[in-house]
Formats: structure tokens, sequence, C-alpha cells
């Protein structure tokens, strides 16, 4: 019963019984297209999926890429990190036993280094708020300073986030193919660990005690620095390794120093000397610290 003319054969028994199977319902009828190859069509691959490709590679088009960029998923990718490995990259940079970039395993993060930049601009407010309610004591209503906030936010984020990219540049300037701007971003946050703790105590009304706390804070981040960054700058050849590493401590020993004047240096007199105008009874800031400590 199979003539070429149909795509569909019904078998029919002798008394044209078709039992229960109704033609208009539930059959239809299609024309074959099996031996077109036009019409066959292909399912096109899902250009988006290569947006979530670790590290950030892409095997998109230029148009793709594009679009890659302005995603969340591109930026989600730099912190990609949970608490227990920025525990571990913090306790490498406050002990390092390794190089570094080799903790980081090929996936620097931004996660860590905003948040102890964070905390550093928070604890340099509070220290430095301290430390200018202390000075002030005895002689007028003391006002709080919000621009210390404001300054400490500008330094720590303009340190962190801006020399990083000023150094990966002059790298690629210099035709440095093992610069990372990503690698460079968290070696400078995850060295601003340090300061959390000299932050903490350099609002001593001891100014010999500051300046000794802000230089250990100083030369343990700058080795850190020093170690890590020594060989990607010796990519480039001697002379201009040499001067990047200058350039490298200098900005750093101004970070430090812009820290003790901008945030403690109010602290500047020696316990047992008196300030203009207060009370004959010469109370050093030792015992206005101990007062406002354990004042009811």
């Amino acid at each position: 019963m199979a003539n070429r003319g149909y795509d569909v054969v019904v078998d029919v028994d002798a008394e044209g019984d078709l039992g229960h199977t109704d033609l208009q319902e539930d059959l239809e009828f299609h024309s074959s297209n099996f031996e077109d190859p036009q019409s066959r069509t292909k399912i096109p691959a899902d250009s988006s999926s290569a947006s979530f490709l670790p590290g950030g590679s892409s095997r998109n088009t230029s148009g793709s890429s594009k679009r890659f960029l302005w995603s969340l998923s591109f930026y989600a990718q730099f912190f990609d990190v949970d608490t227990n490995e920025v525990a571990r990259r913090c306790t490498a940079a406050i002990f390092p036993r390794a190089n570094f970039l080799d903790v980081l395993e090929g996936n620097p993060d931004l996660y860590g280094p905003f948040w102890i930049a964070t905390t550093v601009v928070v604890i340099l407010f509070l220290t430095g708020t301290i430390s200018q309610y202390l000075d002030h004591q005895g002689k007028e209503h003391f006002a709080y300073d919000f621009t210390l906030l404001s300054g400490a936010a500008g330094l720590i984020y303009g340190y962190t986030f801006v020399i990083p990219i000023g150094l990966w540049g002059t790298l690629k300037w210099f035709g440095s193919e093992s610069a990372n701007l990503l690698e460079c971003m968290a070696l400078y946050g995850y060295a601003n660990l340090i300061w959390i703790p000299v932050a903490l105590i350099s609002w001593s009304p001891i100014s010999i005690l500051n300046y000794v706390f802000v230089a250990v804070g100083f030369a343990v981040s700058a080795l850190f620095l020093f170690r890590n960054l020594y060989p990607v700058l010796s990519a480039t050849d001697i002379r201009t390794s040499k001067i990047l590493l200058v350039v490298v401590i200098a900005l750093h020993a101004g970070l430090a120093i812009a820290i003790k004047i901008l945030f403690f240096a109010h602290g500047g007199k020696q316990p047992g000397q008196s300030h203009d105008g207060d009370h004959a009874d010469g109370d050093d800031k030792g015992d206005r610290m101990l007062r406002m400590l354990f004042r009811a």
C-alpha cells in the first residue's frame, strides 16, 4: 500500500474500521524536507557561555567581548575567593615564606585588597580622632574632624589602586611581559595589612613610640613589596629595574610619612610637658588618656 507520493501510510483493515482513530484530530500531514540540505539549520552556540570562563578568557568575537566586559560576571572573577583563601593570603603577607605571586596561584583577587584598604581607612580615622582628642584635652570643646576620613580614603585607596596601575603601565612601556595588573594590585593591597596593627597602636601620646610603630610598618611592608616585585622588575634592563625599585620604595616611604603626619602628629610632645593654657598641676597626655578610657 505504500505509494511514493505520500509521506504517511495508514493501514486499514478489511472492514475499514479505524477503531477510535480520528483522522481529523490525531493525524497531521507535513511535507517532507529530509532530502533538502538547504532546510537544515544549526543551533547557534551560546555566545554568553564564554563570559563565565575562569580567568576572564573569552573565545567570543569582538562584539561579544564588549558585552562580556560590561557584565557582572567579568568583575565577579576578581572576587572569586572564599574566606579561608583570603585568610591564607593574609597570613602569607604577614609571615612570608614563599613568593606571594606563588601564593596567589594565578588567581589574584581584589576582595582582600579592597577590604584591607577599607579597614585601614576606618582605623586611621578612629585612631587619628583619638590622637586629636588627647591633644585638645583641657583646651576647648573638641570637634570631630571628618576630613580625616576623606583624607584616609583618598590616601589609602589611591595608593592601593592607582600606584599599581602606574607601575604596570611603566613595565609595559619597557616591554616587560611578566607584568600583570591584577597581581600588582593584589601585592599592594595585601601589603597594607601591616598598617592595621600599626594604626591601632600609633595613637599613643608618646611621640617616639609613634615613630617606631610607623617605621616598623614601613619596613615590613616595604620588604614585602621589594621581595615580590623584584622578580617582576628584573624583567627589564638592570638600570631600569634599579630605578623602578628606588621609585617603589620612595613612594612607600611617602605613604608612611603621610600616615604619621596626617593622623599621628598630634601627640608630638613628650609626657610631662604641659600645653599652653593647661592647669598648673601639669597633667601630661598619658594621664588624660587614662581618664578618657576609664571615665565612668
